[in-house]
C-alpha cells in the first residue's frame, strides 16, 4: 500500500462506532487553541479525550488573530500587570516548543508631538514591559532618535516625529499552532474528529455527561458519553451555554479585523501604530510579501457563524495607515485579501470594547458543565494546563503532572536555536524538482516533520509537482494535509495548512486541482467536488 493511501472511508461516510462505544473521560467541544491545548494536556496526562469542532480545526478565532505571540504591551495602560507577566512567560515556552512557527519579531512605536502616548510615557511602559519578561524576554528596548528611525523606516511620516522606541515580541502561524496542539493530542491517544457538531447535551441524575454529535458531511447522528464535558468553543460558548440552559451571557465578543497588502516599505520591523480617530493602537507587520494590518476592535452582536470584514472596518485600517505612512496611498484597490473573527471576551462593563480584560474566566454549571472564556493567544498553554488540573481534580484520578511547557509540537522536535531547517534542505533537494525557496517554505511549516513529506516524495516521486502550473504549492502538501493533517475540504488545506487563502491569488488558482486531488483521496465524487469548489470562491470574494 502507497504511504500516502489514507485509511479513512468514503467522504461523508466516517466511521464513528468506536465513538459511541468509549466512556471518556472527557469531551471537550471546540477545537480552537484552547480546546486544542486542553486535549492535548489531558491526553499528555493519560485521560482519554474526545475533541470535536463542528468546523475544521482553528478554523474560528484561531486563524483570524493579528499572528503574534505577545506579552500584551498595551495591557499595562490597564494595569493587568500579572496578565502581561504570563504572556511573556508564555511566549518563552512557544519559542521553545514550536521555534519553526514562533519566531522572534522587531516593532516601531513611532512617537509623535501632541501624541496621548508622549516619549516619556512609552519609555517607562517598555522599561516595565522588561522587567516583567524577567530574563525571559526576546530582547531588551531601546529608543532611537527621529533622524536614526527615519534612516531604519522611511516609511515614517516625518513631520512631529519626537523618536521611535525599539521592542521585541513574536510572530507566529496561529493556524498552524493550533494544528499542532490537535495533532500533538491525537499522538497523545486523544480522539480528534472535525466537522463534528454538538446538537445537544445529555445527562444522568442531573450532571452533564455526554452529547448528541452531528456529522456535518453525512447528517448522521451519534451519541457519546463522558464523564466531563467542557465547552471551548470560543465565540460560540454561549450558544453550547444555551444547550445546558443558561441563558445569560457570558461573552462580550469584538469583531478583529485584517487586511493584506502589497509589502509596505523596506524595513524589516512591524509598525506599532496610534490610530488618529480614537487612539486605538493598530500593527502594520511585514508578513512574507505582503503587509498584514489590523487590528480593529468593534463590539459584535450578530451570529458569530456569519463574521466577515466590514467595509467600515477596511476603511479605518486603510484611513489610519495613510495617516501614518509616507508616500503610501492605499485603497480599497489594494487590498489583497481580508478576514475577521470574534474575540470570545467575558462581559465586563467597560463602555469601550478595547478596555475589556483579555484575562479568561473558567465557568461551571449546575450540571457540571465547564465553560472557558476569555483568555488570549498567547497565554492558551497556561490555561489548559489550569483546566487540566481542575478536571483532574473533579475526577479523583492519579494523573501525569503537566508536561506541556517541555515536550515540543508537531514540528518543533529536535530544532535547535532559531531555526534548524538545513539538513532538511539538503535532503529533499536530493530528490530534484524542488526548488530552494520550496524547501525553505515547507520547513517554516513543517519543521522536523519535513522528513515525513521527504518519504512520501520518495514513495511516489509524481508528489514533487505542483499542483498546477505557476503555483508554489506540491502536491505532496495535499496529501501531506488530508492524510496526516485530516483536511476534509479545499478551505482547510489552502486557508489553514497551508496560507494560500491570504496570498495575492488567494488560493483561486489552485482550487480546482486541490480539489480534485483531495477528491481522489477522501473517495468524494463530483458532486462534492463541485460543491467545495462553489463554497470556497463564495468565501474568497468577501
Amino acid at each position: 500500500m502507497s504511504i500516502w493511501t489514507p485509511h479513512s472511508a468514503a467522504y461523508g461516510a466516517r466511521d464513528f462506532t468506536a465513538l459511541e462505544s468509549r466512556h471518556y473521560d472527557t469531551l471537550i467541544i471546540g477545537a480552537g487553541i484552547n480546546g486544542a491545548g486542553l486535549a492535548r494536556d489531558l491526553a499528555m496526562r493519560g485521560l482519554s479525550v474526545l475533541l470535536v469542532d463542528k468546523g475544521d480545526f482553528a478554523s474560528g478565532t484561531s486563524s483570524a488573530s493579528t499572528k503574534l505571540v505577545h506579552g500584551g504591551l498595551r495591557y499595562l495602560e490597564n494595569f493587568d500587570f500579572a496578565l502581561v507577566f504570563e504572556a511573556c512567560r508564555e511566549r518563552a515556552v512557544l519559542q521553545k516548543i514550536a521555534p519553526h512557527l514562533v519566531q522572534p519579531l522587531p516593532f516601531f512605536i513611532p512617537v509623535y508631538r501632541g501624541d496621548p502616548r508622549p516619549l516619556w510615557m512609552v519609555r517607562a511602559g517598555l522599561t516595565l514591559y522588561d522587567l516583567l519578561a524577567t530574563f525571559r524576554s526576546v530582547g531588551r528596548h531601546r529608543i532611537l532618535t527621529a533622524e536614526r528611525a527615519r534612516g531604519l523606516a522611511p516609511v515614517l511620516q516625518p513631520k512631529g516625529l519626537s523618536g521611535v522606541a525599539r521592542y521585541w515580541d513574536c510572530r507566529m502561524d496561529d493556524a498552524r499552532l493550533c494544528l499542532e496542539n490537535v495533532l500533538a493530542a491525537a499522538e497523545a491517544g486523544a480522539e480528534v474528529v472535525n466537522y463534528l457538531e454538538a446538537v445537544s447535551l445529555d445527562y444522568a441524575a442531573g450532571r452533564v455527561n455526554g452529547a448528541c454529535l452531528r456529522d456535518l458531511e453525512s447528517g448522521r447522528e451519534i451519541k457519546v458519553t463522558a464523564r466531563c464535558v467542557v465547552n471551548a468553543a470560543g465565540p460560540w460558548l454561549d450558544k453550547v451555554r444555551a444547550l445546558d440552559g443558561e441563558s445569560c451571557r457570558l461573552l462580550r465578543p469584538t469583531r478583529g479585523t485584517h487586511i493584506l497588502v502589497p509589502r509596505i516599505g523596506r524595513c524589516e520591523e512591524a509598525l506599532y501604530l496610534t490610530a488618529g480617530s480614537d487612539e486605538r493602537l493598530f500593527f502594520v507587520i511585514p508578513w512574507g510579501e505582503q503587509s498584514l494590518i489590523g487590528t480593529t476592535d468593534v463590539d459584535f452582536a450578530g451570529d458569530p457563524d456569519r463574521v466577515v470584514p466590514t467595509a467600515a472596518d477596511i476603511d479605518y485600517l486603510l484611513e489610519e495607515s495613510r495617516r501614518h505612512l509616507r508616500d503610501v496611498e492605499l485603497c480599497r484597490d489594494d487590498v489583497i485579501a481580508a478576514f475577521a473573527g470574534l474575540r470570545p471576551l467575558v462581559a465586563e462593563d467597560h463602555q469601550n470594547a478595547s478596555k475589556v480584560s483579555r484575562e479568561h474566566r473558567v465557568v461551571t454549571s449546575a450540571s457540571g458543565l465547564i465553560s472557558i472564556g476569555g483568555g488570549k493567544y498567547t497565554t492558551y498553554r497556561a490555561v489548559a494546563e489550569e483546566v487540566a488540573d481542575l478536571l483532574v481534580e473533579r475526577l479523583g484520578i492519579e494523573a501525569h503532572s503537566c508536561r506541556t511547557a517541555q515536550v515540543a509540537l508537531p514540528g518543533g522536535e529536535g530544532l535547535r536555536g532559531r531555526f534548524g531547517h538545513r539538513h532538511h534542505w539538503k535532503m529533499l533537494r536530493k530528490l530534484g524538482g524542488v526548488s530552494a525557496a520550496q524547501v525553505e517554505s515547507l520547513a517554516t511549516l513543517y519543521g522536523s516533520r519535513t522528513r515525513r513529506l521527504l518519504a512520501m516524495l520518495e514513495d511516489d516521486p509524481s508528489l514533487s509537482e505542483p499542483v498546477c502550473r505557476g503555483s508554489g504549492l506540491l502536491r505532496v502538501q495535499v496529501a501531506y494535509g488530508v492524510v496526516h493533517e485530516r483536511a476534509r475540504r479545499p478551505e482547510d488545506l489552502l486557508r489553514r495548512r497551508t496560507p494560500l487563502a491570504l496570498g495575492a491569488g488567494r488560493g483561486l488558482q489552485e482550487l480546482e486541482a486541490v480539489s480534485e486531488q483531495m477528491a481522489q483521496l477522501l473517495a468524494a465524487d463530483s458532486r462534492v467536488c463541485e460543491q467545495w469548489q462553489d463554497a470556497y470562491r463564495q468565501h474568497a470574494d468577501i
